[in-house]
């Protein structure tokens, strides 16, 4: 053979050999997800060319579906629905020189600090103005603090009554949440405030919250961004724009309803439906109508259509019996990579006292051989019997004590 071409036959053998090697680089990171193929525009030839010429490799992060799942507690509860004798009986409270909201939260404070995100709803606004009860609430903004002092991380403000004291009052109750160290979502200052999403860190989880209302009682919004309305395609517009800001898990809450009715109104369930389809909604949480809703799964997802009053001066000299009840909703949420879901739901039936305006955990109160059994054990029931119990879902405690 003459040298050139023996030369020249070596030197094809060879390249050969570092294309084989190269491909069999390639399919290795392939299979370990680790490299990223880009289309090489021409033919080029040698050992620079061709397909091992056009790989372009990078060390990816660890895909999400790898990450051990992690176990989030979530509580919320119904309205804080701050009336006149509420009020009245906080001043008392704080010596009459504060209002000291504290003691009548204090029953229901381990629930609430022991789960690794509370959620709290405030119907009513906060402003420095002199306090006032219905129809058009002021509530003292000392109440801020005891909502950070019982546990709670963050709190709704979209309401039927967010706007009883207009702009100002939208602004007074976000400074007071502000002030006290308290996250709040639902109603804005400003259209930037208005655009963004608040999240919270659970765990390494990014867990986003959202909320609206279907009602301000026809008081016109001061700015378009003033409170959250209820529209479906508002509500996912947010939760995809929540899931493209990092979150994991996104809890819609409503503010929705035929007040004093126990049973989801046609556009609750037409609505939670809705919101239940998108795989960008983890789980939907709902006040507004003073009374307690099922707790029901819709499209795989847990809808806890409504909380009842947590502490309200509503009683049965104006309104149903019913009315002094409640629940603290408690989620147990799996996240696994980017999937969320709500594993199951445990509820603790709660009791406003109007003697004291204490919110009491029924069952707690009756083995503390509280001094009204009998309207504890009716309100228990109310409310069981209303919310439901089954797979995954479950009254704390599961049966009263005799």
């Amino acid at each position: 053979m003459d040298p050139s071409e023996e030369r020249r036959e070596r030197r094809a053998v060879r390249a050969a050999q570092v294309r084989r090697r190269r491909v069999a680089a390639l399919a290795a990171l392939l299979c370990a997800g680790a490299v990223t193929i880009a289309v090489a525009s021409g033919g080029g030839g040698g050992e620079g060319g061709g397909l091992a010429g056009a790989i372009e490799t990078r060390r990816a992060e660890a895909p999400r579906a790898a990450d051990k799942p992690v176990r989030i507690s979530l509580e919320a509860n119904g309205d804080l629905l701050i009336h006149s004798p509420i009020f009245e009986r906080a001043r008392a409270l704080g010596g009459g020189e504060r209002y000291d909201f504290r003691p009548m939260l204090a029953e229901i404070k381990p629930y609430v600090a022991k789960a690794d995100l509370a959620l709290c709803h405030m119907e009513t606004p906060m402003t420095s103005d002199p306090p006032a009860g219905f129809p058009v609430f002021n509530t003292p903004p000392d109440l801020a603090s005891a909502i950070r002092d019982t546990g709670w991380d963050a709190c709704s403000t979209a309401s039927n009554h967010t706007l009883d004291k207009g702009e100002p009052g939208v602004a007074g109750t976000l400074e007071a949440l502000d002030r006290a160290g308290v996250k709040h979502y639902g109603s804005a200052r400003t259209q930037k405030e208005a655009d963004s999403t608040t999240m919270v860190d659970v765990k390494g989880v990014k867990v986003a919250m959202l909320a609206y209302t279907e009602m301000s009682n026809g008081v016109p919004l001061p700015k378009p961004w003033s409170v959250n309305l209820a529209k479906a395609s508002e509500i996912l517009a947010d939760a995809r724009a929540a899931r493209q800001r990092g979150a994991r898990v996104v809890i819609v809450n409503m503010h929705w309803g035929a007040e004093y009715q126990h049973e989801p109104s046609t556009s609750q369930l037409a609505l939670a439906k809705t919101l239940a389809r998108s795989p960008d909604v983890t789980a939907i949480v709902g006040q507004h109508v003073h009374v307690v809703q099922p707790i029901q799964r819709v499209g795989g997802k847990i809808v806890v259509f409504g909380e009842g009053n947590l502490l309200s001066n509503q009683t049965a000299g104006c309104c149903p019996a019913a009315s002094q009840d409640g629940i603290l909703a408690l989620l147990d949420l799996v996240v696994e990579g980017d999937t969320a879901k709500v594993e199951r739901v445990r509820y603790v039936p709660t009791y406003v006292r109007i003697s004291d305006y204490v919110v009491l955990p029924v069952g707690e109160a009756l083995r503390e051989e509280s001094d009204d059994p009998a309207a504890l054990r009716a309100s228990y029931e109310r409310t069981v019997d209303v919310v439901g119990r089954g797979p995954g879902i479950e009254p704390i405690p599961a049966t009263l004590p005799r």
